[in-house]
């Protein structure tokens, strides 16, 4: 039973520093949020008429996030790499690809759901920092 105790307290221990870590101002954010984030923001480019992308926006919003530097660049890659079948970008690593897939599946389904005329509205709102009006 001891054992016990002390194995629950251990792990309520460390899920408190956990949660403290992720709440800490600075703190990266997960990598996989921004992904997510440029694959909107290029959907939207393609996807909702008369929208353009800001690229000097997103390496922004990374190093705010206090992603790696050329995260931007890696994400522009296996997104065009997983969207063309492999015939513009570069294959990046698994986990990278991973999320790329993971971020397309939601946001089709978002596409689905919402209909693409709600959808490009939606996003012009929540993307305002990074796209433009084409012109």
């Amino acid at each position: 039973m001891r054992n016990g105790l002390l194995y629950t307290s251990t792990l309520a221990a460390l899920s408190i520093a956990a949660l403290l870590a992720a709440l800490t101002p600075g703190s990266a954010e997960p990598r996989h949020m921004y992904t997510t984030m440029v694959l909107e923001a290029f959907a939207t480019k393609v996807e909702c008429p008369g929208v353009d992308v800001v690229y000097q926006d997103l390496v922004q919003k990374a190093e705010d996030m206090k992603m790696p530097d050329g995260t931007t660049e890696k994400v522009r890659k296996a997104i065009a790499y997983m969207h063309t079948g492999g015939k513009m970008g570069e294959k990046q690593d698994d986990d990278l690809m991973a999320e790329v897939a993971v971020a397309t599946q939601a946001i089709d389904m978002d596409q689905r759901r919402l209909g693409m005329t709600n959808w490009c509205e939606e996003q012009k709102k929540t993307l305002a920092g990074f796209i433009r009006p084409k012109g």
